[in-house]
Parts: structure tokens; C-alpha cells; sequence
């Protein structure tokens, strides 16, 4: 095949959505990609928390291909194993009782939503519709997820919205109490706002909400899009704060690189969406189900021991850097925020020298797949210490 100017292509024949890297991505391994003219990169971004095992890991590779030769789609018309299994998976391992399935992040999230209000206006009437969701929040870019999403910057242009959110100030109890009112059906959260500068929600916060929805019969949505599959260090990052949610969104990473998102319904939730509510042509497709199972299979104790060991291994380093001001997160989902120099600046130079790393509001943000070796951190922190230096 005749080569091409990739990059010249891109600018004349694709929408400028995106501020992309100088970077033409060829191949890659693990955690190092290599460009079109055969540079290695550390790659500390996985594809946004995508491919969680890293490039063309071996054994998904093999599952994902296995897939393909039996039966690429079928629709959501029929049954398939592929999707069966991974849903039981989920739901054993969660203790949540059924899934639906999606495409993305956006979508996982927009099914919540539908969710959350058709449960409070099959028993309670139309006027009880109202979300609570927190300001500096991330939850897609949808007209109805971007409305959820709690950030101005991404409401420029797109008006009007759905209607019917509130904002809360993250961590402030008094002001969740304020939102919330007697037409609130849900609230959302993440509980690491990552597209909001990778910011930790406090344990306090998070139960005061779930204990205000048990009370108030509202729905608590937990979005996972970024947290979830082991990137925290647990199955989910709820985990970690002691709740119980009525709806778990998740994406990203359980497809190991292949689109596949969803929900996770509890108790109250699982029942309410009925034929016809909600559907998606593509939602559990069959091959990329089969890379979530060899991604789910992967992921045990041992594994998530492995995540947080790495997490902490990762804060170590970075401490030790002078140049670095704060750091927040959890397990390998990492903000730095930096006391002089610019993030952005820090990413490019950064690229130049044969690392991938992502910004995060102010803060650089780190997101290796949950399989990078010690070595290749190793390897990654010595050029972002140089570069901050």
C-alpha cells in the first residue's frame, strides 16, 4: 500500500475535533507504542484508560480473533455466550443483579439517566425528574451527558440543554443537602472526577449521598467510565468508600481496546427498563465481549494487589520529584500538579522525548495500563523528571 502523508490527510479530510499529538501511532506492545518512523514511546495513557492489558497483549489478541472467526454480530435480536458470560461475571462478582449493555461511556451513562427517571416516574409521577450531579464532573459528551457534566466549558455552544440537573459543590455536604430536593430522582458522581483534574471525593461525602438517596427513595449512580476494571485497584473504585449503588456505569477499560460500555443494575433498578425502552444495535457485541472476558478473567485479587502496589510505587517516584506539587488519585489513575511548569507544555516536550502522558484541568494526568512492568515506569519517570527539570 502506497504510503502516505497521514497527517496532512488528517487536517484536509477529517473534523478537527480533536488538538491530536505529533504523533502517527504504527504498533505497539505492552506499554510502548512506536510511531510510523520507528520510535519507541513509554505509553502512560493507555488510550485514556482503554487498554487496560496495553497494545496487543497475546492472550486478547488471541480471544478477540477467536471471536471473529465464529461470528462477528448478529444483534441484539438474539442471544449470544459471549455476552452472557461476561454479564454473569459482573453481576457474581459485584453482587449487582443484572447489566446492559452499550457502545461507550456516554452511552452507559445516558441509559442511568433513563433509568433513574423512569424509576421515580413509575412510582412517584412526572414532576420527580431531577438529577444531582457535581460541578467539575465529566460524564460525556451526549446532549444528555454533557448536560450531567458539571463544567461550563463544555456547555459553550450546545444550548439549550435537557433540563432538569443540578450542580453540587464536590465534598460539600451542606450544599448536596441544598440541591437535593422532593423532585430530585437520582444523584451521580464519579468517585475520581478524572476528566476534572484526577480529584478524590471524600469517603464522608460519598455515604452522606447514599444514605440521603436510601432515605429519600432517589437512585445513586456511580459513574465508573474511567475508575473502573481495575484501574483504582478494585474491581470498582466504589469499592473503596463502603456504598452500595443502584446503578454502576462502566466502559473504557473492560474492552481492552474494542468500544463496549454499560450499566449495573442493583435491587431497585434492575427491573425498571421494560422492551422498548432503551436499546443499541451494537451494545454486547460478541467480539468485544470476548476481549471483556479475557480482561475480566485477567483481573483477580492478585492482579488488583498488583494495581494498587504499582499506584503507590508510582506516588513514591513521583514525591521524589521537586518540580512536582501535589498528587492525587487512586491505584493507576494519577494527577500531578506541578509547581511551575505548564502541564501542556510538560506533555509535548514530553512527547518529543519518547513519553505519552495526558492533562488533566492544570494537572498532568497519568493512566498506564494496568500491566506496564516496573521497568517501563522506570523508564517513563526518568524522562518526565528530566523534562520538569
Amino acid at each position: 500500500m502506497k504510503k502516505i502523508d497521514v497527517k496532512k490527510m488528517d487536517r484536509e479530510k477529517i473534523v478537527g475535533t480533536y488538538g491530536r499529538f505529533d504523533l502517527v501511532a504504527d504498533h505497539g506492545k505492552g506499554a510502548v507504542c512506536v510511531d510510523e518512523e520507528g520510535k519507541e514511546y513509554i505509553d502512560f495513557t493507555a488510550g485514556i484508560g482503554v487498554n487496560s492489558l496495553g497494545f496487543c497483549d497475546d492472550e486478547w489478541v488471541k480471544a478477540v480473533t477467536k471471536q471473529l472467526k465464529k461470528l462477528q454480530h448478529v444483534s441484539n435480536l438474539f442471544y449470544t455466550e459471549p455476552q452472557a458470560r461476561v454479564a454473569d461475571i459482573l453481576t457474581q462478582r459485584t453482587g449487582m443483579k443484572k447489566v446492559f449493555f452499550a457502545n461507550s461511556g456516554a452511552e452507559a451513562n445516558e441509559v442511568a439517566i433513563k433509568t433513574a427517571r423512569k424509576y421515580s416516574n413509575n412510582k412517584y409521577g412526572n414532576d420527580i425528574n431531577w438529577i444531582v450531579t457535581l460541578e467539575n464532573s465529566f460524564h460525556g459528551r451526549t446532549m444528555g451527558t454533557i448536560t450531567a457534566t458539571g463544567q461550563d466549558a463544555y456547555h459553550k455552544d450546545f444550548y439549550p440543554f435537557l433540563g432538569h440537573f443540578a450542580y453540587c459543590r464536590p465534598d460539600d455536604i451542606d450544599d448536596l443537602y441544598e440541591k437535593v430536593t422532593d423532585q430530585t430522582c437520582a444523584i451521580m458522581m464519579e468517585m475520581v472526577q478524572g476528566e476534572g483534574g484526577v480529584v478524590n471525593l471524600s469517603k464522608e461525602f460519598v455515604k452522606a449521598a447514599e444514605e440521603l438517596c436510601q432515605r429519600k427513595d432517589m437512585l445513586l449512580i456511580i459513574d465508573e467510565v474511567q475508575t473502573g476494571i481495575g484501574r483504582t485497584g478494585k474491581l470498582f473504585a466504589y469499592e473503596y468508600f463502603d456504598v452500595k449503588p443502584d446503578i454502576v456505569t462502566f466502559a473504557k477499560g473492560i474492552g481492552g481496546g474494542l468500544p463496549i460500555g454499560g450499566a449495573l443494575f442493583g435491587e431497585r433498578a434492575c427491573d425498571v427498563l421494560k422492551p422498548g425502552n432503551h436499546g443499541t444495535t451494537y451494545g454486547g457485541n460478541p467480539v468485544a465481549c470476548a476481549g471483556a472476558l479475557e480482561v475480566l478473567n485477567r483481573i483477580d485479587d492478585a492482579f488488583l494487589t498488583e494495581v494498587e502496589k504499582k499506584g503507590v510505587y508510582f506516588k513514591e517516584k513521583l514525591s521524589a520529584i521537586p518540580e512536582v506539587s501535589s498528587i492525587s488519585g487512586m491505584g493507576l489513575m494519577i494527577g500531578v500538579e506541578l509547581k511551575k511548569k505548564n502541564a501542556k507544555d510538560a506533555v509535548n516536550e514530553a512527547l518529543e522525548k519518547g513519553l505519552m502522558i495526558l492533562t488533566a484541568k492544570e494537572k498532568i494526568r497519568l493512566l498506564p495500563p494496568l500491566t506496564i512492568t516496573y521497568e517501563e515506569i522506570d523508564k517513563g519517570l526518568k524522562i518526565l523528571e528530566d523534562v520538569l527539570k
